[in-house]
This record gives C-alpha cells, sequence and structure tokens, in this order.
C-alpha cells in the first residue's frame, strides 16, 4: 500500500518513522516533514494541509501515516479534510505487532494492547460517529456509549485472564529452572540493535534475524554455550521484545508477561547499536534505561553490549562509551557477525550472573 509519510525534520526520527513504515509494509512515496506536528485541530498547521491536499491529488495514496501520537478528533480532522484513512504512530505500531506475533501468547498481547487503545478512543469515537463515518473510523451506528465501552472491557478481561494463566505457567518454569541451577541471562534494548543475532551467535540457535524493527514479539529461551566457566554452572538466556521511543505504558504494560523475564533474569545483557550517531545512541539508550527503570530493572544486574562494533571506529566506540557515561567493567564493544568479543562478553555476563544468583534475585 503506498503511503504519505508526516514525520519530523530530524534525521534520527525521519529515519526510525520509515523504518516503521517499512515494517508495516507501507510503501511511501511522499515525506512531510516538519519540527512541530502537534497543533490542535490537525496536528499540522493548513499550510501543511493544503500541501497534503495537493500531493493527494498527483499520488493518489492509500493512507497518510503521522509519526505522532494524534487525539480522536484530531485523527478525525485530518481524515475528514484529507478524505483518507489517517494512521498515527500508536495505531502503526500496533499493526507491526499484529503481523509479527507468531505465539498465541504474544497474539493475546497485542489483542490486549488494540483493546487498551481502543478503550482510551471509545467515547469520542462514538460521539465522532455520530457525525458521520470517515476514512478509518469503523461505523459504531447502534451501539451507544457504555455499551461499546463495556463490549471492550469484557474482551479486555477475558484477554487478561489467558495472559494470567500463562504468566503463572511462566512462573513454574523460572522456579523449575531456579531449583535446577539454572542461571538466566535476558537480553534488552532498542528495536533493531541487533539482540536476535546476538541472540544466535550466543546461543547456536537459528532464530528468525531481520533489520526490520520488532522481528521479536515472543520470547525465546535456550541454553547458553560456554565454554568459559570453569565450574558446573548451567545458564539459560532469553531474546525479549526490543523497546522504542513514545512506546505508551500501555502498550508494555500488555507485554508485561514477557518483559518480566527481565526482571527476574539474573543478569540483563542492554544492547545498544554502536554504528548509530552519538546523538541517536544517547536517545536510545535513555528509552532503554527509562523503561527498565519503569520494569524494576536493577542497574546491578546490567552488562552493557556495544553490538555492531564492526560498523564502528574504536575512537567512535570510546565516545559513545564515554557519552553514555558506562566507564566500569561490565561494556562490551562486540560484533554478532563477526564474532568479536563474543567469549569475552559471555565471561562478563555469566560472572555477573553467578554474583546476582548467589545473592537471590531472580525467583
Amino acid at each position: 500500500m503506498k503511503g504519505i509519510l508526516i514525520t519530523y525534520n530530524i534525521k534520527e526520527a525521519a529515519d526510525e518513522a520509515a523504518g516503521l513504515c517499512d515494517a508495516a509494509g507501507y510503501q511511501i512515496v511522499y515525506t512531510l516533514q516538519h519540527r512541530y506536528l502537534q497543533r490542535p485541530k490537525y496536528g499540522i498547521s493548513q499550510e501543511m494541509l493544503a500541501e497534503l491536499e495537493e500531493v493527494i491529488k498527483e499520488i493518489h495514496p492509500d493512507v497518510i501515516i503521522y509519526d505522532e501520537i494524534l487525539k480522536p478528533n484530531q485523527n478525525y480532522n485530518l481524515a475528514s479534510a484529507l478524505h483518507i484513512e489517517v494512521l498515527d504512530r500508536e495505531s502503526l505500531i500496533l499493526e507491526i505487532f499484529e503481523s509479527r506475533a507468531s505465539s498465541s501468547e504474544s497474539r493475546l498481547q497485542v489483542k490486549l494492547a488494540q483493546l487498551r487503545y481502543e478503550m482510551s478512543r471509545a467515547r469520542e469515537r462514538v460521539r465522532l460517529s455520530r457525525m458521520g463515518e470517515q476514512p478509518g473510523f469503523m461505523g459504531i451506528g447502534k451501539f451507544e456509549v457504555d455499551v461499546y465501552y463495556n463490549d471492550i472491557r469484557h474482551r479486555m478481561n477475558m484477554v487478561k485472564r489467558k495472559l494470567e494463566k500463562a504468566g503463572k505457567q511462566r512462573e513454574l518454569h523460572r522456579k523449575a529452572r531456579k531449583r535446577l541451577g539454572f542461571k538466566t541471562i535476558s537480553l534488552a534494548g532498542y528495536t533493531s540493535a541487533g539482540k536476535t543475532t546476538l541472540f544466535n551467535k550466543m546461543t547456536g540457535e537459528d532464530k528468525a534475524e531481520g533489520k526490520e524493527m520488532f522481528t521479536t514479539l515472543s520470547t525465546t529461551t535456550r541454553r547458553l554455550n560456554v565454554t568459559t566457566v570453569k565450574d558446573d554452572s548451567l545458564f539459560l538466556m532469553s531474546d525479549t521484545v526490543g523497546f522504542i521511543k513514545k512506546l505508551p505504558p500501555y502498550m508494555i504494560d500488555a507485554f508485561k508477561s514477557t518483559l518480566e523475564e527481565l526482571v527476574y533474569a539474573d543478569a540483563v545483557v542492554v544492547v545498544i547499536d554502536a554504528s548509530n550517531t552519538i546523538s541517536d545512541i544517547k536517545k536510545k539508550f535513555s528509552s532503554c534505561m527509562r523503561t527498565l527503570g519503569e520494569l524494576g530493572v536493577q542497574k546491578e544486574k546490567m552488562v552493557h553490549a556495544l553490538n555492531k562494533a564492526d560498523l564502528a571506529e574504536h575512537t567512535d566506540i570510546i565516545n559513545a562509551i564515554k557519552a553514555l557515561g558506562l566507564t566500569d567493567k561490565k561494556v562490551v564493544p562486540v560484533s554478532a557477525k563477526t564474532e568479536e568479543n563474543i567469549i569475552h562478553l559471555k565471561r562478563i555476563v555469566t560472572d555477573v550472573a553467578k554474583s546476582q544468583y548467589s545473592k537471590g534475585y531472580g525467583v
């Protein structure tokens, strides 16, 4: 499907927005950039709206993709003025999640996130639907506000109960691993940082990799291949869903049963894309650390891996480490592609896992 992208006039933001569109399967045929996308009525200015109207007449796109969170009335106003469906950043991410969900649990998590997105807009959507259906606005028809709202809440509760059941099963697995003496390690980081490639290299797994965002939505746990540990310690490693800027709390909460592996792990490898600019690295790192903090992951358990080191100059890596304030010994430049420092990373992360395990962290 052809789309027009409205995004910020900052390279990192524009590149990320384009990556999201590509991950969702949209071919961007025109991009409109501006420094401010939060005006009250349409999100954009009247001048930008006029420019869009002319562009739409020429290229006839299927959708407008708006790289910001739109209120229901803003979405409605923009769709009404342009006579075309408008997807904001949240709905675009939800589309990607839906297409990537492969396990029953991840599909439930995506469904919960979709329902929470819908519930937050339910009352306004009912009011707007009575003004006439517009592109992208489902016809609610006979539904009254309370009926519609309660229907969403009922479906949410059903999904929550199924996820709680899956969560209890996860807890049983964690306790069983603990009894057997397994130390657990989880990978975390910004989407597209190369977590899954690193996971495959460290475990010998052949899990699907990709440059697209959110390749991983379901947690995968495998035995860590370790030849550097002198004792008989056993280690498991888990790959988790990637983070992204402006990921709403309800989406994080929907994936709580997956992300809780980070909380209970004995060590967490925070994967950072060293090939990015210093500015981009700082922004993505800040977003990751904020999310990890919200989840309650302890900093003592973290090891930082600057992945894709083969694509960066040594001085750039040193500057990135300084810019992030990572001056301790738990920082390793690595390359999942060339296997640079993989053994060193294993040695550090297993030492941290054993140390935290002995303190009784995890479950």
